[in-house]
């Protein structure tokens, strides 16, 4: 297809396509003529995946490029790529051994034992590691008795919500899609599943509390 397809296809503007061409971040055409060249479906799947990572990942262009070509490096690593594209690996981690490392002794003690508990395998890099412990002290920084224990039953439904995920893209072969759709799954859903809990104890509060008044929609 010419770039003015593509442009159409993909809803990326002729001139920003053009930049990312000059960038690297698009990898070149077949020249048909000095000027001109030919795209396929492959420009048209790195184009959403480009535009998953800047417009819903929210990265910077050199950061895209970067977790582009990271991700050129290990792609017949599923593991690496979707780790890279998730962002819980950087993209210069380097080999998968390296990046399963464990976290620094006293390094998010709360995250640590929720993990080990779980008997889950998880990067030392994982940034929710830091996450999980910073929320459980702010909560007792508020005298509010929270511990990493409590977030038990919540780590057992995130656990089958991660099933759930990986699953939708089981059936996805072109690692350029796989990435897409990871990127959109991860970063577009999460309102969504926060929505989906406001519902949940909207629903729960009525069952308990409401007195028989609530008329569902």
């Amino acid at each position: 297809m010419r770039i003015s397809e593509l442009s159409r296809r993909s809803g990326v503007p002729n001139a920003t396509i053009k930049y990312y061409l000059r960038e690297g971040l698009l990898p070149p055409g077949r020249a048909t003529a000095a000027t001109q060249a030919e795209y396929d479906e492959t420009h048209l799947r790195r184009l959403r995946l480009i535009r998953a990572l800047t417009g819903v990942r929210g990265l910077s262009v050199a950061s895209a490029k970067h977790v582009l070509d990271a991700m050129t490096e290990h792609r017949t690593d599923l593991h690496q790529l979707l780790g890279i594209v998730f962002g819980i690996r950087p993209p210069d981690s380097g080999t998968p051994d390296a990046a399963e490392g464990e976290a620094p002794a006293g390094a998010n003690p709360e995250a640590g034992a929720l993990v080990d508990a779980m008997g889950w395998s998880v990067s030392a890099q994982n940034p929710a590691r830091q996450i999980i412990d910073e929320t459980l002290r702010t909560l007792r920084s508020l005298d509010i008795e929270y511990d990493w224990e409590a977030l038990l039953p919540y780590a057992e439904l995130a656990e089958r919500t991660a099933r759930h995920d990986l699953d939708r893209l089981e059936a996805i072969t072109d690692p350029l899609e796989k990435a897409e759709q990871a990127v959109l799954l991860t970063f577009l859903l999460e309102p969504a599943l926060m929505a989906l809990r406001r519902l949940a104890q909207e629903n729960e509060s009525t069952a308990r509390h409401g007195g028989g008044e609530h008329t569902p929609a």
